[in-house]
Parts: structure tokens; sequence; C-alpha cells
């Protein structure tokens, strides 16, 4: 089995990279990662393109909205433009794979709205191939609210998906949703491309489910991989075909370039990356 690859969805340092985008990429190449996973790229690729190369990283993957008008974040929204100008933006990165980050927790809860996510993204699947690229999907909670016949939404949506399309489990949110991880990346199998690891105290009830509470980063506790909650090293294991490993913080719980690090060393003392 071939070993994934580190990468860090670039999220984690929202305010360090809009501070100082190409110091946060010469930093992260001195931490030792070749990759990242893009973040808000589509009104700047050819700046984030530059800064890649000068760092010597590459952003095989990256997050930009395709189901919807604008990308959720738990601290704001940002608006993207159509999915055509989204696949030429991330073919000037040298993104391999776009990935939708985020659908709202209501589309989750019929099985009419998850046919209708799966049909979206199925219809964007040579769209994108016209630019060389894939698409796909990454989870948080509301996924794990509904299931059908015994069959988790998620699972259901993955059922009604062309093969083609990438899927990019986030490890701690699935465990918030109630999975038990290493079952589900098996079952998942060769369709799981890229895992977020992400570690910490799991919250106590899914905050995406029907009544719950908004919520924002501040109210997460988080911490560096192998330190909380969620069995990483298990997850891992269980993966037969994940090709990135990608370190994320909503909240970073320290310095987060340290932060970073240590949960790459985690993932690399553990011979977990290539």
């Amino acid at each position: 089995m071939t070993l994934p690859e580190a990468s860090v969805q670039l999220y984690t340092l929202r305010e360090e990279f809009s501070a100082d985008l190409q110091g946060s990429l010469d930093t992260l190449a001195g931490i030792g990662l070749r990759n990242v996973e893009a973040f808000d790229f589509v009104s700047r690729p050819a700046e984030i393109r530059a800064a890649l190369d000068a760092a010597g990283l590459a952003a095989p993957t990256g997050h930009a909205p395709l189901l919807t008008d604008e990308l959720w974040t738990p601290d704001g929204s940002i608006p993207t433009p159509a999915p055509e100008v989204v696949f030429a933006a991330a073919a000037e990165i040298g993104i391999q794979t776009v990935i939708d980050p985020f659908v709202a927790p209501e589309r989750w809860l019929t099985e009419e709205g998850v046919s209708d996510i799966a049909e979206r993204l199925n219809a964007l699947v040579e769209t994108a191939a016209g630019f060389g690229l894939s698409v796909g999907y990454h989870n948080h909670a509301q996924e794990f609210v509904a299931s059908f016949d015994g069959v988790s939404a998620y699972e259901r949506f993955v059922a009604l998906t062309d093969e083609r399309v990438q899927l990019e489990l986030d490890l701690f949110w699935a465990l918030t949703g109630g999975q038990d991880l290493p079952a589900l990346v098996e079952r998942l199998g060769s369709r799981l491309t890229a895992v977020h690891v992400k570690d910490g105290v799991v919250p106590a009830s899914n905050p995406w489910a029907p009544g719950a509470a908004e919520f924002g980063s501040d109210a997460l506790d988080q911490r560096r991989a192998g330190e909380g909650d969620v069995p990483l090293a298990a997850a891992l294991r269980a993966g037969a075909a994940i090709r990135y490993a990608v370190i994320e913080y909503d909240k970073a719980p320290g310095d987060v370039f340290a932060d970073i690090a240590a949960s790459l060393a985690f993932l690399t003392d553990g011979g977990f990356v290539a």
C-alpha cells in the first residue's frame, strides 16, 4: 500500500496567510511540508501559484464551493463565482481536485435533498474534466444527522455519486457525527482520496443537528494530532487508497505553525505518510 502524502489546509492559517502569503508558505516548507490544500483561491490564482512555486510547494487539492454560491466557514462566508471560473483558477494554480467543503445542513435531511446534491456534483464531473480536473466533497457533521433505511445521508450520497467524484473525509467531524471511523474509512475504499487529520475534544452533540445553537470556531476545543478524542491512527491504517493526509485546525490551540509541525510529526513518526 502506498502511503499518503502530508498536506495542510490553508484555512488553518487563514490570518497568517492573509497577512503574509509568501512568508506563510515559506514557513510551511521549512516545517517540512511539500503540499498544501488551497483555500479562498479563486480571486488571486496567479499570485498564489507564484508564491507556491517560490516556496517549492504544490497544491494538489483545493476547497471552493461548487454546490452553493459561497464558501461557508464557521467565521463567515466567502462568495465564489461560477464553477467554470473556479476550475480555471484551480488549473492555473495546479490544483488537481476541487473539493466542495460545505453544503447546508437542511439539504441533508431528506432523500430528495441528498439526491439533488449528488446530481449537482455529478453534473460537474465532465465540466471539471475539460479543465483537466476532478471534483470532490468534504464533510462536516451534518451529513450524518439523517439516515434512510439504516444508511446515513452521507453514505447515500456516496452511493449516488459518479465514481469519479473524490471523497475527502474530515475525521473529526465524522466522529462528531457518531461514526465508527475505521469502519467508515474501510467502506469508502478507493473513493477516499484524502482525509482531514484533525483532533480535539468532540462536541457533546452534533452542532448541525436541527435545533442546535449556532457556533463558531471559538467554541471548539481542538488539539494537536494524537492528543484528542479522534482515533486518527486506526482511521489512517484503515485506508486503502488515501493520497493526502491533510492537517487542519478550525481553531489552533497555540502557535499555528508549531501546532502544524506537531501534527506533521505525528504523521511522520507514526509512519502514516510517505
